[in-house]
């Protein structure tokens, strides 16, 4: 666990081993969620690195006869 502190802009900085686990550079958009009192931090991934992640995926789907 890692702590930070916070800057008197309310900044903080992302541990070196947290950005390296996590892949974070230098000008990637992170989410910032409030959830259950605590601040959650997540990194946004971008639309053309999903490209493909749902490769080989079987999309057939019965339907009723009068379907169409």
């Amino acid at each position: 666990m890692e702590t930070v502190t916070v800057s008197p802009k309310y900044q903080v900085v992302i541990p070196k081993n947290v950005r390296k686990a996590l892949g974070i550079h230098a000008g990637q958009k992170i989410q910032v969620v409030v959830y259950e009192g605590r601040i959650e931090l997540l990194p946004v991934t971008p639309i053309k690195k999903l490209r493909g992640f749902a490769k080989g995926i079987d999309t057939v789907v019965e339907r009723e006869d009068d379907r169409v």
